[in-house]
């Protein structure tokens, strides 16, 4: 029986819509089109999509319809991002318990999305249990038979918990149990400065913890561009978190009312005493009960391998979001949950490499990235043209007192196409969006020039970067010739 914490009518409901305790499984029909295993974004979007076309289609799911996103990821982390904010710009400390009661509430008006109700009404035979594959063309749910023309595993990741000494024993939080709270802790140390770890380091903070962000690598965000985890590190030691990084975890002791993380200090050992520890250190696909091999599925320690047509080594079976994907994002597994629409039932050929994805850490400022990296964009050397802008020029950021952050564009110099884009400010996630539709349509960046924004937005920024561009691309040769041009008008 699944149970949610704390058990209280909004919980309750989400259970009620999401994986009813009186649900009957259906009686399989003879073969189905499409088999999905797991509810997860990439399950929905494929079971829907492929019924939405005529598909006769199961559903299988063997904890909570909406997978990660919904119940333990996006909609809980924004929502409290969202009440984070709003106590830090009023200066008013909120009640905590009744913070996670909203992101409760709010989260359990979003389920109905994705309930079964909604999914047996789009004509989906919806089966709830562990699936295991009984061959390479079947899957068993409970006992009953599925049988299938075409099948895809969208079953996803869960947290990991690195190797530290001690550390499982001391009970850390995972997002799975984060959301679970109903007393802010005191004390809060944060194992990982990825996305998760810095979006709930600052949540955590500003609600009135006293937080501390442990980070093997030596800055935060480290997949994101150097100055952009410049800016959000200078936002942090404003706000009293407390960063440390290049660190060795020795152990984690559990004690009768406290825990303590023990680092490597030089020589000697760190001892830092806390209420809870968040563990935001990486993902582990689900895979464990599958019998992928009996389905002649080949996976790794990353999960299942899938070529770039999202196909396993079982030409029938396929594979999209986190457990094939190194982008695990929701609308990563979106968009690979349509190309498997498109490959598995209609013979298409599309390719997962093609996608343009673009990411966004929803901190106070955001980090947003699409495209080329820094890194990559410094190993190409003269062959691109980066440009920066920043925000505390552009006047709707002043305006709003957001000054902090920048935007940076690179420019293949020889096409003038755009390569890649970053933007750290308070509305980069949403800002970034123009630059990808402008790598996906492969438009230039004189394109985002001769593009009109509304006065005053902060996105204006990408125009403020394209007309620098034109200056860039005003040689000293075309100069002269322009100049000899006008200079026959002016004899006239």
């Amino acid at each position: 029986m699944i149970r949610l914490y704390p058990e209280d009518k909004h919980n309750e409901d989400l259970l009620k819509m999401l994986h009813p305790a009186d649900w009957k499984n259906p009686d399989p029909i003879g073969r189905y089109n499409l088999v999905v295993i797991g509810a997860g974004p990439a399950g929905l979007v494929a079971a829907a999509g492929a019924a939405g076309l005529g598909a006769k289609v199961a559903l299988v799911e063997r904890h909570l319809m909406g997978g990660d996103c919904l119940n333990f990821g996006c909609v809980p982390s924004k929502a409290l991002l969202k009440a984070a904010h709003k106590a830090y710009d009023s200066g008013i400390k909120p009640d905590f318990s009744k913070v996670m009661e909203s992101m409760r509430q709010k989260r359990t008006g979003l389920a109905h999305h994705d309930s079964v109700d909604r999914f047996t009404a789009l004509g989906i035979d919806v089966f709830l249990g562990d699936g295991k594959f009984n061959g390479p063309s079947s899957l068993n749910v409970g006992g009953k038979t599925l049988n299938f023309h075409r099948a895809v595993i969208a079953t996803g990741a869960r947290a990991a918990l690195p190797p530290i000494v001690g550390l499982a024993d001391a009970e850390p939080l995972i997002n799975e149990t984060l959301f679970c709270l109903t007393a802010l802790p005191k004390r809060l140390i944060i194992i990982g400065a990825g996305p998760i770890g810095c979006e709930m380091a600052q949540a955590f903070r500003r609600f009135g913890s006293e937080v501390t962000i442990i980070e093997m690598a030596d800055r935060l965000v480290p997949i994101e561009d150097p100055e952009a985890s410049a800016v959000l590190k200078e936002q942090f030691e404003k706000e009293s978190i407390d960063l440390i990084f290049g660190a060795e975890i020795l152990r984690v002791d559990k004690g009768d009312d406290h825990k303590s993380v023990i680092l490597k200090d030089g020589d000697s050992e760190r001892i830092i005493v806390t209420d809870e520890i968040l563990v935001a250190a990486g993902r582990r696909p689900n895979m464990e009960g599958l019998n992928l091999d009996v389905a002649g599925v080949e996976y790794h320690r990353r999960g299942v391998a899938v070529n770039d047509h999202l196909q396993t080594t079982n030409p029938k079976i396929y594979a999209a979001g986190d457990i094939c994907s190194p982008y695990q994002f929701t609308h990563s597994a979106d968009a690979m949950a349509k190309i498997v629409l498109q490959n598995a039932l209609f013979f298409g050929r599309k390719k997962v490499s093609d996608l343009i994805m673009p990411w966004a850490t929803y901190t106070s400022p955001e980090v947003a990235h699409v495209g080329m990296s820094a890194q990559q964009a410094a190993e190409k050397g003269d062959e691109v043209i980066i440009m920066t802008a920043q925000m505390s020029d552009i006047d709707r950021a002043i305006l709003e007192e957001e000054t902090a952050g920048f935007a940076r564009a690179y420019v293949d110099r020889r096409t003038g196409h755009i390569l890649g884009a970053t933007m750290t400010s308070s509305h980069a996630g949403e800002s970034i969006s123009q630059m990808t539709l402008a790598i996906t349509s492969k438009l230039k960046m004189g394109a985002v020039g001769d593009t009109i924004h509304p006065y005053p937005i902060q996105a204006e920024i990408w125009k403020r970067l394209a007309n620098e561009y034109r200056k860039q691309s005003f040689t000293p040769r075309i100069a002269k010739i322009f100049k000899i041009f006008l200079g026959l008008f002016s004899r006239g």
